[in-house]
């Protein structure tokens, strides 16, 4: 199996940097922040069962009680884009709210 988005991630020129041990899981997840990749490397991890390693800034313990306590999500990275697209969108309305509130105190003097 060819993963073509691995080659964008963070980690993508030491891929077995993220095999670490535990001791170094936490440096290694920091890796991860701010991959443009993130949602997509973890999604494939939680929907292909990948036992180990850190994939998308979670550790093989994290994601095991990620997937104990959603039993019945069959399709993680649907799930995940879906949530990545409801956060954009509120960070929109967020933004467009400040806007019209700056442009309506802007008007008001």
């Amino acid at each position: 199996m060819v993963l073509d988005w691995a080659y964008l991630a963070s980690c993508g020129e030491d891929p077995e940097l993220l095999f670490a041990t535990k001791a170094q899981q936490n440096r290694v997840k920091r890796v991860c922040t701010g991959c443009r990749v993130r949602l997509r490397c973890l999604a494939e991890a939680l929907d292909e069962r990948h036992e180990n390693g850190v994939w998308g800034g979670m550790t093989e313990r994290e994601r095991r009680a990620l997937l104990r306590r959603y039993p019945g999500v069959r399709n993680w990275r649907r799930l995940l884009d879906a949530a990545q697209e409801a956060f954009a969108a509120q960070a929109r309305a967020r933004v467009a709210a400040r806007a019209r509130a700056v442009a309506q105190a802007g008007a008001a003097r």
